[in-house]
């Protein structure tokens, strides 16, 4: 494939729908696409013109009208129109315009209806005209499947390749550079056209071996080789590769059959790439239940301390392989879960039995099982009434400490607004947080505001489940029957607004570090979940997680229908990119953060990021006309 198709291919496969295409699809659209440019204002499609290929728009920006000649759609890079004529009739329904100097892919409409018959996910795409907020969202609770992640996705750089003549020396200084483990051999010419390809040149390449770390020790070290021996004469004739398509089950399977612990990942016969036994390892073991299991053997809060890098890089891997927001959130709430569970446990085991019962809250994000990679530390006490401050506080302070400094060394950041067990406010007995959730509902200021917003995610995670249990179910009786608590708690998740500006625009931070950026917390997913904990409480649902809160939302009036489902893609999505971003920082060795700059967002992310922005927006604006502040009684005081 010489280099302007192979750029076609690439491009295109960023977005969805081609996304999840499998390479020779791509290959296909690529093979068959012609590029055609249009200056600003010029027609790309008429009304009832003759229509044969889907449209791709490669730069540019496109408005699509209807038939009145109303502005039906604005597309911009990484969309596609005119399936809809493709799937009818073959003329155009949707007129289309250049508003700016575009290019266009035209793809074949034999290609168009091959993808249709060959690729589930690419026919509901284009058929069910299903908004790309929610094919996003649906592909992606699709896309994890072990079974079928492919091998490439644990590919992350090329490979070091050498020609057969350099000399063992020059070769592991490459590897050394590239802190590789293995070098391919390569040889110019195409005797074997199993493993003969072409680079960006086009000039022709045969790969002929493989060297690896064990062998430079045992073939030319232990054998007192010169450093000038050609790498082409210590080789191994025998050469086991895996495609970039195969699963990395398969991958596995092949290494365990051939004895091998290098295996060299082929696009057709190009090398992409060379994967390590340690590499499918650490994907099948650095999973939650792994973590969770190593967590509980250990014996002290250093050995706690240590697994820390091993919560990264479970998240990496759960996220490299297509976990959604909900898998991802609960994985992670598992863990804080079990860090903490592990430390009450040390912590008993130091101070002795409690002297009465407790149950340890967790509160925020690991009540939601939402959390991420970047989270502080929200905890309560519950204690029993019989809980007397003179002669048992010291007790549940020390505990609260113990368990509070842990956190704090394994990751979990103490809460900087002190909402933690270590401090008194938050370390009562249940009669008494019964008269906090009560007077929080009934008094709704600005401060009791704030403790509802946090405290009203809440679960028990150690001890006397009950005791949470009683909490939850008077929010759940009380919430609905306090339509002035339910006026204030909507006017206060209006307090963040989502950063949208005019057209094709982001409203940015100017907050100095993080300057020109959005803060996908702060702007998107957690005025998304004060929203939803709004709609929740109104209908008196006991739900924690915000899509099971969305779920028993959509079973009520609360919202028209289809509300809950544009709840819930956005929320999904909005979860996603703060989740890959986070991902990213971490690969690339940075501390993870919140805040995107959309300059470095891919553009398909970008068009769909301002789909679910304007989601939560709509839904910001219908809230405070949902919950209206009561009207005061007449003869009542001023």
């Amino acid at each position: 494939m010489d280099i302007e198709l192979l750029e076609i291919r690439q491009h295109m496969g960023q977005y969805p729908p081609f996304d999840g295409l499998s390479d020779e699809l791509l290959d296909a659209i690529a093979e068959q696409t012609e590029v055609r440019y249009f200056k600003a204002g010029s027609d790309i499609l008429t009304l009832n013109q003759t229509l044969d290929e889907l449209c791709f728009i490669r730069s540019g920006a496109v408005e699509v009208y209807r038939r009145q000649g109303e502005l039906y759609n604005r597309l911009g890079e990484g969309d596609i129109f005119g399936h809809f004529s493709l799937l009818r009739n073959h003329k155009v329904r949707f007129p289309a315009k250049a508003i700016e100097d575009t290019l266009i892919y035209y793809i074949s409409g034999a290609v168009f209806q091959r993808l249709c018959e060959e690729d589930d996910d690419f026919a509901d795409f284009v058929e069910l005209e299903r908004p790309r907020l929610e094919t996003v969202a649906e592909q992606q609770k699709k896309s994890n499947d072990m079974m079928v992640t492919r091998i490439r996705k644990l590919v992350t750089r090329y490979p070091v390749m050498v020609e057969a003549t350099t000399s063992v020396q020059e070769a592991a200084k490459q590897v050394t550079e590239a802190q590789a483990s293995a070098v391919l051999v390569i040889n110019e010419g195409s005797d074997n056209p199993r493993y003969s390809f072409q680079d960006s040149e086009g000039k022709t390449w045969q790969m002929c071996g493989i060297l690896t770390d064990s062998d430079f020790r045992t073939r030319i070290v232990a054998e007192g080789l010169s450093p000038q021996t050609a790498i082409g004469d210590v080789i191994s004739e025998r050469l086991i590769t895996v495609q970039a398509d195969a699963s990395i089950y398969e991958a596995m399977l092949t290494m365990l059959r051939s004895n091998v612990h290098h295996l060299p990942v082929l696009y057709r016969q190009r090398p992409v790439g060379v994967v390590h036994l340690s590499d499918i390892i650490r994907y099948e073991t650095h999973s939650g239940l792994y973590l969770v299991s190593n967590i509980f053997n250990q014996s002290n809060a250093q050995g706690l301390a240590k697994l820390a890098p091993d919560v990264r890089a479970a998240f990496v891997r759960m996220v490299q392989e297509g976990a959604n927001s909900q898998m991802v959130g609960s994985a992670l709430s598992t863990i804080g879960r079990s860090f903490t569970r592990r430390l009450l446990e040390m912590a008993e085991a130091e101070l002795g039995p409690p002297p009465v019962p407790y149950c340890f809250m967790v509160n925020g994000s690991m009540a939601r099982n939402e959390q991420s990679i970047v989270t502080d530390q929200d905890n309560a006490l519950i204690l029993s009434d019989d809980f007397n401050p003179e002669q048992h506080d010291d007790y549940f302070y020390a505990l609260a400490k113990i368990v509070s400094d842990g956190l704090d060394a394994c990751g979990y950041t103490y809460c900087k607004g002190d909402v933690m067990a270590t401090n008194r406010q938050w370390r009562q007995p249940l009669k008494v947080w019964k008269h906090y959730f009560d007077d929080w509902m009934a008094n709704p200021t600005p401060e009791k505001l704030l403790h509802s917003s946090i405290f009203f995610d809440l679960d028990s995670i150690y001890g006397e489940d009950h005791f949470v249990e009683t909490l939850q179910d008077l929010i759940a009786e009380t919430a609905p029957k306090s339509p002035l608590f339910l006026a204030a708690m909507a006017r206060n998740a209006l307090n963040r607004t989502p950063p949208l500006g005019f057209f094709r625009t982001f409203v940015m931070e100017k907050d100095g570090k993080h300057n020109n950026s959005i803060n996908l917390k702060r702007r998107g997913t957690a005025p998304m979940v004060d929203l939803i904990r709004v709609h929740a409480l109104a209908c008196g649902s006991k739900a924690q997680n915000s899509f099971q809160r969305l779920n028993a939302i959509s079973n009520t009036q609360l919202l028209a229908t289809g509300v809950s489902d544009k709840l819930s893609y956005a929320f999904e999505f909005l979860c996603m990119s703060r989740i890959r971003h986070q991902m990213i920082d971490l690969q690339e060795e940075r501390e993870p953060d919140n805040n995107i700059e959309p300059e470095n967002v891919a553009d398909s992310e970008r068009h769909t990021l301002k789909d679910a922005f304007q989601v939560l927006s709509n839904a910001q604006k219908f809230l405070k006309f949902r919950y209206p502040v009561p009207v005061q009684r007449p003869g009542a005081r001023r």
